[in-house]
């Protein structure tokens, strides 16, 4: 078995050393090799994790323009949690949060 093998490679050895060379080639020195179709692919999932949820968020932001379009008690919820604004009478307390 093992001179089988060794004759093997001594028969085919240019087309062995051409294959080894070429397969060096594409997988680390071509313009589309291993390592940049790997980050590629994780850019691209990034991606699309970002675009799902700035979709999120545009639902979101339209149901509460439409909520601020069609109902006052939500306009003047808004304006007392954005700008801080109040009744008379009426005090505002502030609570931060430490991130």
């Amino acid at each position: 078995m093992k001179q089988a093998l060794l004759r093997f490679l001594n028969k085919y050895k240019v087309y062995l050393i051409i294959l080894a060379v070429f397969l060096v080639w594409i997988l680390f020195f071509d313009e589309y090799n291993l390592i940049r179709i790997r980050r590629d692919n994780h850019k691209l999932k990034s991606l699309k994790q970002e675009a799902e949820y700035l979709q999120e968020k545009i639902e979101k932001d339209r149901e509460r323009l439409n909520a601020l379009k069609t109902d006052t008690a939500e306009v003047e919820k808004f304006a007392r949690e954005t700008y801080l604004l109040k009744k008379e009478n009426e005090d505002v307390f502030v609570i931060v949060e430490d991130d």
